[in-house]
């Protein structure tokens, strides 16, 4: 990859590209909030995994629940939408949100993210 391909990240922007990490307790509800996040363009994209065993303590007793992640590719601009709208479509009463920064990627597709959440702002 040459370094005109790549794009640095602007810290603090809020056409800053993130990636926001959250899980489903299934396929069905998972692919749900996926097509509700892109089809309102508050996420770019959203990978669906395979299901896994989550293991926590809730209430104070260990729990254990088959869950299915979901890999949200959006901008730090659309982050207050995202969470609004996670937490209107999710059943747990403290859904998973984890946002991580993006130091970077290829050029094209850091522009289509941001293309794609400013879509719904115009």
């Amino acid at each position: 990859m040459t370094e005109a391909s790549f794009l640095p990240n602007s810290s603090d922007s809020p056409d800053e590209v993130v990636v926001a990490l959250s899980n489903a307790p299934d396929m069905l509800l998972a692919k749900r909030i996926a097509h509700m996040l892109v089809e309102e363009h508050l996420a770019a994209c959203v990978n669906l995994g395979a299901p896994y065993l989550s293991m926590y303590m809730w209430e104070g007793k260990l729990e254990g629940a088959e869950e299915v992640p979901l890999t949200i590719k959006t901008t730090r601009g659309r982050l207050p939408a995202v969470i609004t709208r996670l937490k209107e479509l999710h059943p747990y009463e403290v859904p998973e949100l984890i946002v991580l920064p993006v130091l970077g990627g290829l050029q094209s597709y850091m522009e289509w993210v941001r293309a794609q959440a400013r879509q719904q702002q115009q």
